[in-house]
């Protein structure tokens, strides 16, 4: 591992916004490789952890399921997404899906603001 700052599993949480239980529980399933440890036994985490946890993150929001992230994450970080074409694929097919729906949100918003730039109601034009 790199020789930059350690983090405690507390501060990483608070950094990432996931949960102390949540770290534990993606390393014990493999989702993160397992923490190096202090000399004490406390987990100890790298600024690479935290790219980690950050793409777990970006994934878990637009409903990427674990086994998927897992697969995403045991990528190295040297290597190219286009050398996996499977995972390069599925990667492809959310970010169509995310598309999507941006493309579905922008056209509820365009009707919301035409409904509140030209004062009609929500429900019916008067």
């Amino acid at each position: 591992m790199s020789s930059d700052a350690a983090y405690s599993i507390k501060e990483m949480s608070r950094m990432t916004g996931l949960t102390e239980d949540a770290l534990r529980y993606y390393e014990k399933i493999e989702l993160l490789p397992r923490a190096q440890r202090r000399e004490n036994g406390r987990r100890m985490y790298h600024k690479e952890d935290m790219q980690l946890m950050e793409l777990i993150i970006c994934l878990k929001k637009i409903g990427v399921p674990l086994k998927d992230i897992k697969e995403f994450a045991s990528l190295s970080y040297q290597e190219d997404i286009l050398s996996t074409p499977e995972v390069y694929d599925k990667v492809q097919v959310y970010r169509r899906k995310i598309q999507d729906q941006i493309n579905h949100l922008q056209k509820i918003l365009g009707v919301l603001d035409y409904k509140i730039a030209n004062k009609k109601s929500l429900l019916r034009d008067s």
